[in-house]
């Protein structure tokens, strides 16, 4: 797994941030919502540019996947040495690709007249991060990208792993990214689901999101290692374009779906990373649904408290933090992501036992936690990864 987010770029920084509840990528800024200051997410790190050969796709947007796929380079070329660059595929979720570019093309064509000599449009399709991908590592095998909003980079799990059960390939890259622009921070101010403080997930002070970037890529093959993807639940409410079901029920049953997936019950999982947007209608819904599977003992928080919504890449992000919750090497001490946030409990949800700083979970043989993506539209996604005894 390799990572850029606003804990930290590589697996190092970000697992000693995410169990210390850093928010240091938190920053405001000026340039993204006409007339208003808000507040952002960003991605620590450096994301160079790209080679010379790949202008045609060079944006944040793919500077940052590139940085994180960088991590796990060394995994890679040893999958290709073994299965060969057409058998690997790329699979890759995205909401906003590299819009913040085609936004300052247009801004510059409206004043000048012209596009800018460095701007093409290949740096702005939803296709073309997986496209990109594919040409910088060298890869010949299937890749696209999957773009269903919030819950993208969460769907590419079940996606590469049909191509490998089904023999079409032997090994999948997934994973996905979101990069600050803006459209997305423009667009949730206008529906008034944008806070001005770090977002306060099921408080009862509660305001809205905090709009963050991230990249979060995976290799994904048959062999068990330490980590280990174990299901994954898909469903789909329709229930309305932006606002969740308020029974919680495609929640709910996209996370038994992963549970029977993973050949878990309920009581198996040591804890579960909540999406918690900490906006009144999801928090509701889905305190709603996670008690109704797991009551109030299990340990649950929202990381979106220190890295802001990431939008399409949340999915793929939060997966990550699962990763790194597991890793007996960047976290021996079994620490829980704690939830950031003011206490202040909202009386009117479900109950929920949401993790403090310190906080651990236990159990010395195989070890399984859940996280949930949802998106507008209703599309519902809940993962469990977990650890095999050592």
């Amino acid at each position: 797994m390799g990572l850029m987010t606003p804990l930290g770029s590589g697996k190092t920084q970000a697992a000693a941030n995410l169990f210390k509840g850093s928010r240091e990528g938190m920053r405001t800024r000026d340039d993204l919502v006409p007339k208003r200051s808000v507040l952002v997410a960003e991605a620590m790190g450096e994301a160079p540019p790209l080679p010379a050969a790949m202008a045609k796709w060079d944006c944040r947007n793919n500077r940052m996947t590139a940085a994180a796929l960088e991590e796990i380079r060394p995994d890679i070329e040893r999958a290709v040495a073994r299965y060969g660059r057409d058998r690997i595929a790329v699979i890759l979720g995205t909401s906003t690709s590299g819009i913040a570019e085609g936004e300052a093309a247009y801004a510059q064509r409206l004043g000048s007249g012209q596009w800018p000599a460095q701007f093409n449009y290949a740096q702005q399709e939803i296709g073309g991060l997986s496209e990109f991908a594919q040409a910088y590592l060298g890869l010949t095998g299937p890749a696209y990208t999957i773009a269903t909003a919030c819950s993208s980079s969460a769907k590419v799990f079940a996606t590469g792993r049909r191509l490998i059960r089904a023999g079409l390939v032997d090994a999948a890259i997934v994973g996905g990214t979101d990069s600050l622009c803006r459209m997305t921070p423009s667009g949730f101010t206008a529906l008034g689901a944008v806070s001005a403080a770090p977002a306060n997930p099921f408080s009862r002070n509660r305001a809205g999101i905090t709009v963050g970037e991230a990249a979060a890529v995976f290799l994904l093959e048959k062999e068990h290692g330490e980590i280990v993807f174990m299901g994954i639940g898909e469903t789909s409410d329709a229930h309305h374009i932006s606002a969740p079901d308020p029974s919680g029920i495609g929640a709910e049953s996209a996370m038994r779906a992963a549970l029977r997936d993973a050949d878990c019950e309920a009581e198996d999982i040591a804890y579960v990373n909540l999406h918690g947007t900490a906006t009144p209608l999801n928090d509701s819904m889905e305190a709603r649904a996670v008690h109704a599977v797991f009551g109030a003992d299990t340990p649950c928080s929202s990381t979106k408290a220190m890295t802001g919504h990431t939008l399409g890449a949340a999915g793929a992000c939060e997966a990550a933090f699962l990763w790194l919750t597991l890793s007996q090497r960047y976290n021996p001490e079994r620490l829980l992501p704690p939830q950031m946030w003011d206490g202040v409990r909202d009386e009117e949800l479900a109950p929920l036992r949401l993790s403090g700083p310190g906080d651990r979970f236990s159990g010395d043989g195989r070890v399984a936690m859940l996280s949930n993506s949802f998106a507008f539209g209703g599309s519902n996604v809940a993962l469990v990864l977990g650890r095999t005894p050592s």
